[in-house]
């Protein structure tokens, strides 16, 4: 690969953290003006299944990644419960559309972040990436300690917030606890399918499931209802299809750039992109502030310290 290339896959990288943070914005908004947040999750879930079954049925690949997980199921190789993986992201997005409004993008994907350090050390423990158990070394400890540390960090000139505002704080870590054990589900998923498409699609199918029958229960049993679709801005609508090219952008670069230097560089996207969403779209009430740029800072270096196993070197791009 040559450097020009490689230098083309870490823009890219780094455009899918970006991404990320451009997703949340756009979920927390729609949650916002539906103030309902669930609603919100299954609109933004809904549009990306539409768009990727529509893909799926011009796709062999995709079909031929549903066939290699019906027989894996049948013969009893990946246990059933796995296939509902995608219910942690219906879970995932509904926490963010709740708590973005509150805190704001950058808040939220610090706190996020943590998060998934933190819920790494008992996945690779577990051995539920399909993996194998890994041991949970001194150094990844530390490193998720010092972004958990990090949180405190960007919250601490809010500490006297209102009680929503850190219980949002709290429910961002949660949610990326839950994508971090979401991911390592799909590992398992993709050694099956030998098709990201398709557990993509498997994801898509599930989270969108599980928001609408959680949405039924609150319509029958809380006090949420249907609020009409506002009619703009525009960009309040691409959370589905923004999480559609997300994930064709990480099924084509973490082969070729292993999957430490991909973390590193979407990580540093997404932090980047959460800070300058806040500075120059900002939700109401969301200030930034040098705490929030401090806790930025150490949650990058947290995750550089932590380490993914970077025992996957960058692989040539086929010609």
């Amino acid at each position: 690969m040559t450097g020009k290339e490689n230098q083309r896959l870490d823009i890219l990288a780094t455009i899918s953290g970006v991404m990320i943070a451009l997703q949340a914005r756009a979920n927390g908004e729609l949650s916002h003006r539906l103030n309902n947040g669930v609603e919100a999750a299954l609109i933004s879930f809904g549009s990306g299944l539409a768009i990727i079954a529509l893909i799926a049925l011009f796709s062999p690949a995709i079909k031929e990644g549903a066939r290699n997980l019906r027989g894996a199921v049948a013969r009893k190789e990946l246990p059933r419960w796995t296939l509902f993986a995608g219910a942690l992201g219906g879970t995932f997005v509904g926490i963010q559309t709740h708590v973005v409004p509150v805190i704001g993008v950058a808040i939220y994907s610090v706190a996020s972040i943590a998060g998934q350090t933190a819920a790494s050390l008992l996945v690779d423990r577990l051995g539920i990436t399909g993996g194998g158990k890994k041991h949970i070394t001194a150094r990844r400890l530390a490193a998720a300690a010092f972004t958990v540390f990090a949180v405190f960090i960007s919250v601490y000139d809010r500490i006297e917030a209102s009680d929503l505002a850190l219980f949002a704080v709290f429910l961002a870590g949660v949610a990326g606890a839950v994508v971090g054990v979401q991911r390592a589900l799909n590992g398992q998923i993709n050694e099956y399918s030998h098709q990201s498409y398709t557990t993509s699609l498997l994801n898509f199918i599930m989270g969108t499931t599980f928001l609408t029958i959680f949405l039924t229960l609150l319509l029958i049993f809380g006090n949420s209802k249907i609020s009409s679709l506002p009619a703009g801005p525009w960009w309040i609508y691409t959370g589905g299809i923004i999480g559609v090219i997300y994930i064709a952008f990480t099924s084509k670069i973490v082969q070729h750039l292993g999957v430490l230097t991909f973390t590193l560089f979407s990580v540093g996207g997404n932090l980047l992109g959460s800070l300058l969403i806040d500075l120059i779209s900002p939700t109401d009430g969301v200030r930034v502030s040098w705490y929030l740029v401090i806790g930025i800072a150490m949650t990058y270096l947290g995750v550089i310290v932590g380490g993914v196993n970077n025992s996957q070197s960058r692989k040539p791009l086929k010609q």
